[in-house]
């Protein structure tokens, strides 16, 4: 029987999944690529979480493509780069583009290697805490490929184009503390983990129709034009307004601690 590539435990309404490889590094074989897909659009549809940590089994966040596993057969490529739509992402694609389609913010925790299509991983997330001595790399060039997992949709919101065509040009590998003075890590710090926990558990406090519409509305209008940035400003506002969770974070705000009310379920973003 295949090991269980993915582990998902969810505890206080935190969502914790881990990459469940580690005599392999977290590699990436065809059974870890269809464990993360069902990953995600299993908690794509639970709207009770509030947030997702993202980690590696062992020492290792993930190193890349398992290249000897998915070159055995031909119909691996196949299965893993085919799209009925061009415009939308294959199998290799989902694992990193597939975590924005959560609507709860997903913290992807980084230590050991975080190499090639691990690194693409990653970049899908929302924020990312890494140690200082992290292995990060776009590995692909090693290989004479190109980064194909969707990486590039998030390089281009976070690094300037030059160092994004240096790295994939030269497949060299960075530190965590590299990383984030070349943004591509939120935070360094020796308990990735655990800050990470604590970073959850902080936006507990907030309304999650608030923060589920703030990832909606920064993924939708960052790149898109002031006129429809200005629309879905007002357009979530008013979404936002029209529920209870509001309320009960203006109650909270300013009544005594004992007497919070909890949150309802977030509304469908």
């Amino acid at each position: 029987m295949t090991e269980q590539r993915v582990i998902v435990e969810i505890a206080n309404n935190i969502a914790h999944v881990k990459l469940n490889r580690a005599d392999k590094l977290n590699a990436l074989d065809m059974a870890m690529f269809k464990a993360i897909s069902n990953t995600i659009k299993t908690l794509r549809k639970n709207r009770d979480i509030r947030a997702v940590i993202v980690s590696g089994n062992g020492d290792d966040f993930c190193s890349g493509l398992d290249v000897k596993s998915i070159m055995k057969s031909q119909k691996n490529m196949i299965k893993l780069l085919f799209k009925a739509s061009p415009w939308r992402s294959n199998l290799a694609q989902v694992v990193s583009t597939g975590w924005q389609d959560i609507a709860v913010p997903v913290i992807c925790v980084i230590q050991g290697r975080c190499w090639g299509g691990g690194l693409q991983i990653a970049l899908g997330a929302d924020f990312r805490f890494a140690t200082p001595d992290s292995s990060l790399s776009i590995l692909e060039g090693k290989w004479g490929l190109i980064p194909d997992m969707g990486g590039t949709v998030a390089l281009r919101d976070l690094i300037a184009i030059d160092q994004a065509k240096k790295l994939a040009m030269t497949a060299e590998m960075f530190t965590g503390e590299q990383a984030h003075a070349l943004n591509l890590v939120t935070e360094v710090t020796n308990t990735p983990m655990a800050d990470a926990q604590a970073f959850a558990l902080s936006l507990m406090s907030q309304s999650p129709d608030a923060v589920a519409a703030n990832k909606r509305l920064y993924n939708k209008s960052w790149n898109s034009s002031k006129g429809w940035a200005l629309f879905r400003e007002s357009y979530y506002q008013l979404r936002i307004l029209m529920g209870k969770n509001v309320h009960r974070k203006i109650y909270n705000q300013t009544h005594d601690t004992k007497q919070h009310k909890p949150f309802l379920t977030r509304k469908k973003w």
